[in-house]
């Protein structure tokens, strides 16, 4: 099994803040805005829209967005028939994960995302500050859900089925580099979970090293340099930390069991 980290949601050039922790754990990823039909509107926590909740926490971009992974029904306002969990991926993203990492059934992905956390304070959301604790006062990338890969959709007539999700436009379709990625029924690992889902807030799944900026990762050697796939180099300034510079999307991490035990102590 194969596991690819995949980084989605706001960062400073796509929606301009993070993604909140709420005060009981959720982690709310928003999907980058984007010219797509789905709406902030469209998505829930706890009965109130993202868009009310971006509202208080200064967003200023625009009002549609890209549900894209799409890991959970229960976060959208209006239930879709026959929904089901899905990524896709197009252009030299996709490219990366179908020649390089060269991703198959039963491969894990792994989410991450920029986040900090919040509380709701007299009737509005806001970022939490200068209590003194790192995980509440800074930016964070944590790890926020996974996939596991049960079918992988490679043929345009197959990808338009699914109409409800964006990769599935005719415009995408037509790519021949799109691809579409559905979610196992349950986990190989843990037939009591499903295939795909949202994780809650844990310090285990918190990618950062104390005291670095969001994108300096604590070493873990299962994605240092040379467990990854791919021509990357650790630009940390620190001796003890990870940053890969750059903009990427996904990076596949080589097979091996303690890879693998690690990927299934942040899902499980």
């Amino acid at each position: 099994m194969k596991i690819i980290l995949s980084r989605k949601g706001f960062d400073s050039a796509n929606g301009g803040i993070v993604s909140p922790i709420m005060e009981d754990g959720t982690m709310l990823s928003f999907p980058i805005p984007s010219k797509d039909k789905d709406s902030y509107d469209d998505l829930i926590y706890c009965d109130q829209p993202y868009s009310r909740i971006l509202k208080d926490l200064k967003y200023k971009g625009g009002f549609n967005c890209h549900v894209d992974p799409d890991l959970s029904e229960d976060r959208r306002k209006t239930k879709i028939v026959s929904w089901c969990p899905i990524f896709g991926q197009i252009n030299s993203s996709a490219t990366y994960l179908m020649n390089n990492v060269d991703v198959k059934v039963g491969d894990l992905f792994l989410f991450f995302g920029n986040y900090h956390k919040v509380r709701y304070v007299d009737g509005k959301y806001q970022y939490i500050k200068k209590t003194g604790d790192f995980y509440s006062d800074r930016d964070l990338q944590v790890i926020w859900g996974y996939m596991q890969v049960g079918e992988i959709i490679t043929i345009p007539e197959e990808q338009r089925k699914y109409s409800w999700h964006p990769h599935s436009s005719e415009k995408k379709a037509e790519n021949i580099t799109n691809v579409m990625f559905k979610a196992s029924d349950k986990l190989s690992f843990n037939e009591n979970m499903s295939g795909a889902g949202l994780l809650a807030f844990r310090e285990d799944r918190v990618l950062t090293a104390k005291n670095c900026n969001k994108a300096t990762w604590r070493n873990n050697p299962v994605y240092d340099v040379g467990s990854i796939i791919g021509n990357r180099k650790n630009c940390s300034k620190i001796p003890s930390g990870i940053y890969y510079a750059g903009i990427w999307q996904e990076l596949g991490l080589k097979e091996t069991l303690e890879c693998e035990e690690w990927a299934r102590s942040i899902v499980l």
